[in-house]
C-alpha cells in the first residue's frame, strides 16, 4: 500500500465528523426556535430550515420533536451540573466553595443566552419530563449546595439560616439577572450580557452574598 493511501483520510472518519456538523447545527437552531416559540410553538420546518438541512434529514438524527427538545436540554442540564458539581466538590472552606459555586453558575448562564427561555418555558410547562429533569440534574446540585450551607454554619462560617430557603434565594440572585433581561434591556436600552454589565452584575451578587450570610470575623470568634 503506498504512502498516499495510507495519508489519505478514512471516510469512515469524513461521514462522522460531518455527522457530528449536522446534529450540532439541528440542536443549535431548535434551541433558538425553542426559546422563541416554547415547544407547542416550534416546527420541525422551522428548525430544519434555519439548520440548513431538510426535515428527512433532521429526523434521521432525531426521531421526534420531543427527542430534539429532550436533547438539547440534557446537553445544557448535564455541563451545568458537571460545571458546578465540581466547584462544590472543591476543597476549600464552605465560603470559597459557595463562592466558587455562584461564580460557576452565574458564568454558565452568561455564556448561555438562550438557556433561561428554555428553563423558564419548561417550568411553565410542567409534567413528567420536568420532574424527570429536574430528578436527574437539580435535585443533586440542591443537595450538594444544602451540605456546604450546612457545613458553612456549623463551622461558623456562616449566619443561621434555613439552608433550603437559602438555596432557593442564592439561585434566584443568580438568575433573576438572565430571566428577565429583555426587561432590563428596555428599561435600561442597554445590553444585559455586554461584558462590562455581566461584570458589574456578577460583583454585586457575590457582595450581596457575603454581606447576607457570611459572619464577620468578631462574629465568627464571639
Amino acid at each position: 500500500m503506498s504512502r498516499k493511501t495510507l495519508s489519505r483520510p478514512d471516510g469512515f472518519a469524513a461521514r462522522k465528523k460531518r455527522g457530528a456538523h449536522t446534529r450540532t447545527a439541528i440542536m443549535q437552531a431548535a434551541e433558538r426556535v425553542f426559546a422563541d416559540a416554547g415547544f407547542g410553538g416550534a416546527r420541525t420546518e422551522a428548525i430544519a430550515a434555519q439548520a440548513g438541512v431538510n426535515k428527512a434529514l433532521l429526523y434521521y438524527y432525531f426521531r421526534s420533536k420531543d427527542e430534539l427538545y429532550r436533547a438539547i436540554l440534557e446537553d445544557h442540564l448535564k455541563e451545568f451540573q458537571r460545571q458546578v458539581v465540581d466547584a462544590l466538590s472543591a476543597e476549600g472552606s464552605a465560603r470559597a466553595k459557595l463562592l466558587s459555586y455562584v461564580s460557576t453558575h452565574f458564568d454558565f448562564i452568561s455564556a448561555r443566552p438562550y438557556y433561561p427561555r428554555l428553563v423558564q418555558r419548561l417550568m411553565m410547562t410542567g409534567g413528567k419530563p420536568l420532574e424527570r429533569l429536574a430528578r436527574e440534574f437539580y435535585v443533586p446540585v440542591h443537595r450538594k449546595l444544602v451540605s456546604v450551607i450546612d457545613r458553612g454554619i456549623s463551622d461558623g462560617e456562616f449566619r443561621r439560616v434555613d439552608s433550603h430557603h437559602t438555596v432557593l434565594s442564592l439561585v434566584a440572585l443568580i438568575s433573576f439577572y438572565f430571566s428577565s433581561a429583555p426587561i432590563l434591556s428596555a428599561i435600561s436600552h442597554a445590553d444585559p450580557y455586554a461584558r462590562d454589565h455581566l461584570a458589574r452584575r456578577k460583583a454585586e451578587v457575590l457582595k450581596f452574598i457575603r454581606y447576607a450570610l457570611f459572619k464577620k470575623r468578631k462574629e465568627r470568634l464571639a
